[in-house]
């Protein structure tokens, strides 16, 4: 069955029932696992912005739990603060207290060439190991008790009894997460601090668990920023890079298979998404933004929502970056250095994120039962393509996004 809808300006595009064998069949040779929309004309939220929006307060999408604190370097007052000393497991974030405590009397210049690689990956590519070595090595929740009296910190406290040996279940807020760079930029040994920030400036796309880390901070600006980004939850398994066979499941590698909410103020049972960092020329604005999602949440909506709260923040400093953004549909759904379907793939979207398209062009007709066409939109995020049929618009040519120049 065609798609008819796509070539026809009068018939609205439909949402299918169910996939058919042979449309298996074709997804498993280039868009594999694809599923279908829930609801593609109720997933249409493109929200157009492609200039900054300063609201009278962050926006927080609906079922969310967030605290929130941006800093300005530049005047040493905070743009936004919502909930800045509530308490979240922290995730990776705390990887940046395991680097500092290693880092607090040696200089990058003389630690041995093993520990390089492994801060290097810690804070880079988000890597577990890593920090498991450390936080094995160092006394664990020690580093933690070490870091709160050194830099001040108010909120942050280590992991809950019986839980000292899961370092991602270190309770921080936001308003501690802006001290620790704070220290990072304005306290720390030049030598750390440039060793530390050069790896936030250089964070992966990729992280080593396979999971798209480029969400909240590294989506909402343009360059330069720096980020230090945390996940945890039951998250469906990540799906990031040209090969998808390393995929890992999102939970932590320093969480338990399970933990109820009720063993401690922290909730450690939701889904968490953080994105910390900083913004604009000089690291001039620290932003931290930590967040919880109800239970269930798939990675690409919790990022998507991540993403809609950040971008709505006031951040001095930041330039939003040019582009209109497009809710998607489908699992695993390639994202292509060219419009064409073949060997040249860049990375699969998580689930149902929402990506910003910056152009659009003509390129391999492409066939998902009942849908076909032909327009691919281009990812600049991402630097490569997706066919338009996994965006959620009714429309095969997306009326609102330009052609792309010949050089893409």
């Amino acid at each position: 069955m065609l798609r008819i809808a796509r070539h026809s300006h009068t018939t609205a595009r439909r949402t299918p029932r169910r996939l058919l064998a042979a449309t298996a069949a074709f997804l498993s040779l280039s868009f594999t696992g694809a599923a279908l929309p829930h609801s593609v004309a109720a997933a249409t939220e493109p929200t157009g912005d492609s200039v900054s929006v300063t609201p009278a307060s962050p926006q927080v999408p609906a079922g969310v739990t967030a605290g929130v604190a941006v800093f300005d370097r530049q005047t040493g007052t905070f743009t936004e603060q919502l909930a800045p000393a509530a308490t979240f497991r922290s995730a990776s974030v705390v990887k940046l207290l395991i680097a500092l405590d290693f880092l607090w009397n040696r200089s990058p210049d003389t630690i041995p060439a093993a520990d390089r690689t492994r801060l290097d990956v810690m804070l880079r590519s988000s890597q577990d190991a890593a920090a498991n070595h450390y936080w094995s090595a160092y006394g664990g929740p020690a580093i933690v008790e070490r870091m709160v009296t050194r830099l001040g910190l108010a909120d942050t406290a280590p992991p809950p009894a019986g839980y000292e040996g899961y370092w991602g279940y270190t309770a921080m807020s936001a308003r501690d997460t802006v001290k620790t760079y704070r220290h990072i930029l304005e306290s720390a040994p030049a030598q750390v601090r440039d060793f530390v920030m050069e790896r936030l400036r250089q964070s992966t796309r990729c992280a080593s668990d396979s999971f798209d880390q480029h969400f909240g901070i590294a989506a909402a600006f343009d360059r330069p920023w720096a980020v230090k980004q945390g996940w945890s939850g039951r998250y469906a398994k990540g799906n990031c890079g040209s090969v998808g066979a390393t995929a890992a499941h999102g939970i932590d590698a320093s969480a338990p298979a399970s933990a109820g909410a009720g063993d401690t103020s922290v909730d450690l049972s939701r889904p968490a998404l953080h994105t910390t960092g900083t913004v604009g020329a000089g690291d001039r604005s620290i932003v931290a933004v930590l967040t919880l999602h109800p239970d269930g949440t798939s990675y690409g909506k919790a990022y998507t929502d991540l993403g809609r709260l950040t971008r709505s923040l006031n951040v001095p400093g930041g330039t939003a970056p040019k582009g209109k953004w497009y809710g998607t549909w489908g699992e695993d759904v390639a994202v292509r250095t060219q419009p064409v379907v073949g060997d040249n793939l860049v990375t699969r979207l998580p689930a149902g994120v929402e990506v910003l398209v910056g152009c659009q062009k003509k390129g391999q007709l492409v066939s998902v039962p009942p849908y076909t066409n032909d327009w691919w939109a281009y990812l600049p995020q991402y630097g490569g393509y997706v066919t338009n049929i996994y965006i959620s618009h009714p429309d095969n040519q997306l009326p609102d996004v330009p052609l792309c120049t010949s050089q893409k």
